[in-house]
């Protein structure tokens, strides 16, 4: 076939260069969005803040350490069972910096409206912003608005920027990472995509899946408080554990094994997934994130995370060891190994 006449779908993880244009899955958090950011942009853009490839940027100024993050929010629709784009905004820059263990502080807020939309859509929008914002303890400084025609936005796209100070003396990153850490989460997975999912497809089911958006800097505060011996920490979004535990084993060259058996997913989640033949460990959260420390502080870091709000379901999931591969392995009920590689295509466009 005439390669101008092939268009890949998405669903196939050809290498970058096979792709002429970009495709949906560039941007769902698997293996496509790791090799367009390694060979693309951070091939373009490479500096140490960068190349740590932390959430968000670690950065000195006049001797104070400062987290520096961005994101931007597409997620269709804009109202959704716990939650919108105004707060998943808020909260998902709060969490970039939460990652570093930064204390957030202030936030910027970029708007590219579309050209129909109802200002009482927006109005409600930017109200729920302000409540995330007061809630996490961060103010809106400054911000942008654009207007395009008609039918290229979807509505409404957020940009948002966030500044944290760094107030402890832990280096927190995939570097840290090392055999025999223990692997924690804070909660069951999957939910978030589970409700951008039960949304557009019209699905039903007994009990309604909300989606777990919240904010993570008081969780990790509380631990690094506590003088827990934090390694690193990520959020789970885009790809969901399954990406973020990749990500996390090729930038520290080890291998990680989970014990499939111990990963918290609720019964609607594992229902909804079967029905839509998604993998839970694939699936996005807004609310979850993994932390990663030394196996003699686990026990004492999942009983600081359960006395929170947001720690209630926290667990041991699995183990850091050296292997002769970067690589995450999970363990089934049955004791069988299989290898958890990152997406290879677009499970779930735009949930976020």
């Amino acid at each position: 076939m005439a390669p101008e006449l092939f268009q890949p779908s998405g669903e196939c993880p050809l290498p970058i260069s096979q792709y002429p244009h970009v495709v949906m899955a560039h941007g769902g958090g698997g293996k496509l969005m790791h090799e367009l950011i390694e060979k693309v942009f951070l091939h373009a853009f490479t500096n140490p803040a960068l190349d740590a490839r932390h959430d968000a940027a670690v950065l000195n100024l006049g001797g104070k350490r400062l987290a520096f993050t961005t994101d931007s929010y597409v997620v269709n629709p804009l109202f959704f069972p716990g939650g919108d784009i105004g707060a998943l905004a808020v909260h998902g820059t709060v969490n970039d910096l939460a990652m570093c263990g930064a204390r957030p502080l202030w936030l910027s807020a970029g708007f590219i409206l579309e050209e129909g939309l109802g200002l009482d859509v927006l109005r409600r929008i930017v109200q729920s912003m302000q409540r995330a914002a007061r809630a996490c303890g961060v103010e809106i400084v400054t911000g942008d608005t654009k207007v395009v025609d008609r039918g290229k936005a979807d509505g409404l796209f957020i940009n948002t920027a966030g500044i944290g100070l760094i107030q402890h003396g832990f280096e927190l990153g995939p570097r840290r990472i090392a055999p025999g850490d223990a692997v924690i989460i804070n909660g069951d997975i999957g939910r978030h995509g589970m409700a951008i999912m039960a949304v557009r497809e019209g699905l039903r089911f007994e009990t309604a899946i909300e989606s777990d958006s919240a904010p993570l800097a008081e969780p990790v505060l509380k631990l690094l408080g506590a003088g827990i011996e934090l390694h690193c920490l990520r959020d789970l979004t885009r790809g969901g554990l399954a990406s973020a535990l990749n990500e996390l084993a090729l930038a520290a060259a080890v291998e990680i094994t989970i014990d499939e058996r111990a990963v918290p997913v609720s019964e609607p989640v594992k229902a909804a997934c079967e029905v839509l033949g998604l993998d839970p460990l694939s699936v996005a959260c807004e609310g979850w994130f993994v932390d990663l420390v030394p196996g003699h502080e686990a026990a004492r870091a999942v009983a600081l995370l359960k006395s929170d709000a947001l720690g209630a379901g926290a667990a041991v999931i699995g183990h850091v060891t050296a292997g002769q591969r970067a690589r995450v392995v999970v363990r089934s009920a049955i004791g069988v190994d299989r290898v958890l590689d990152m997406p290879s295509g677009e499970q779930l466009p735009r949930i976020c």
